[in-house]
């Protein structure tokens, strides 16, 4: 089981943040930066960096934003192994709001875009090494993407000095054998580039395609302390650091900060496998409506949400 190669990106605060705009309180953040530490993870994805154009700070929480100041609140000088990564969306962020990466606690920039803004992707991801970060290109919503456009999207990565290209299951729809595809696609179109794997699990299968990716060659791999993201959520990192069996990661602090951080949010925010999501996950659409079904007084209406579904795909 043991690669070197393998770097686990923990995604619990960007990904989580999703379902609660990333109204954190310092003692969970810090908390889980700890368990990221003590553990042994290589990355801790710790939030947006944001456009304050683009976004209020009255709804909005600091891990939207990731402005310097909130970001030595809780690592310091940050004198760990750990590296901080942000991932910045494509049309929300401009290359003035980036700091240099000598005055910034964050190490790599995760540029987050459609197949149609791929050209502005390149662009941002090499202004950022430029300035210093690490990089790296995660194509969203590849599921709905036609192959022509995918190969297109491919070439431009190819050509670029970005030496990093995410596998993103935005909708939680895929199974191993889309993996699989996307995976030797990706790695026969980008020779010398390392490809990353980003699951959702709407369908239960988040864990199974992000071993089925590293197993096929993937050496990052994202997770979340108890699956905590957008939705149905992402790949639970404790079972991901279970399953690789390598001496350099620890179980024990991710236990205690799904424990003393994650269990309590659980109450407050209701992501996770559900029956919406699974639908949504089954059509190969985006969970926004699911989501919205789950705050509800109808979430647990599961035949009226199908039918619901059911009828705007027909209209698609």
């Amino acid at each position: 089981m043991y690669r070197k190669e393998i770097k686990v990106v923990d995604c619990t605060v960007r990904d989580g943040g999703l379902m609660n705009k990333w109204q954190f309180s310092d003692e969970f953040v810090k908390g889980v930066y700890d368990a990221c530490v003590e553990a042994g993870v290589d990355y801790m994805e710790i939030g947006y960096i944001s456009s304050e154009k683009a976004f209020d700070r009255k709804e909005m929480g600091p891990w939207k934003f990731c402005a310097e100041k909130d970001l030595r609140r809780i690592v310091g000088e940050n004198n760990t192994k750990v590296k901080l990564s942000a991932m910045a969306d494509i049309g929300r962020i401009g290359f003035d709001d980036i700091p240099m990466a000598a005055d910034s606690a964050i190490d790599m920039m995760r540029v987050a875009c459609y197949v149609h803004q791929m050209d502005k992707a390149v662009e941002l991801a090499h202004h950022c090494m430029d300035k210093g970060y690490e990089a790296t290109i995660n194509l969203m919503a590849v599921s709905k993407v036609n192959e022509h456009d995918l190969e297109e999207a491919l070439a431009d990565v190819a050509k670029s000095r970005v030496p990093i290209f995410y596998l993103v299951d935005s909708f939680g729809s895929m199974h191993c054998e889309s993996i699989q595809h996307l995976l030797t696609k990706y790695q026969e179109a980008l020779p010398g580039k390392e490809i990353g794997i980003h699951a959702h699990n709407n369908m239960q299968l988040a864990m199974s395609n992000t071993i089925t990716a590293l197993m096929g060659g993937a050496t990052y791999l994202d997770a979340t302390l108890l699956g905590m993201g957008r939705g149905a959520g992402n790949c639970p990192v404790e079972i991901l650091i279970a399953f690789l069996k390598n001496p350099k990661y620890r179980l024990l602090p991710l236990l205690k900060a799904i424990q003393e951080q994650i269990l309590p949010w659980q109450q407050k925010i209701d992501w996770g496998y559900h029956v919406p999501y699974l639908i949504t996950g089954a059509l190969n659409e985006h969970p926004r409506s699911a989501m919205a079904w789950m705050d509800s007084e109808r979430k647990n209406d599961f035949v009226s949400f199908m039918k619901e579904m059911h009828d705007y795909e027909l209209l698609e």
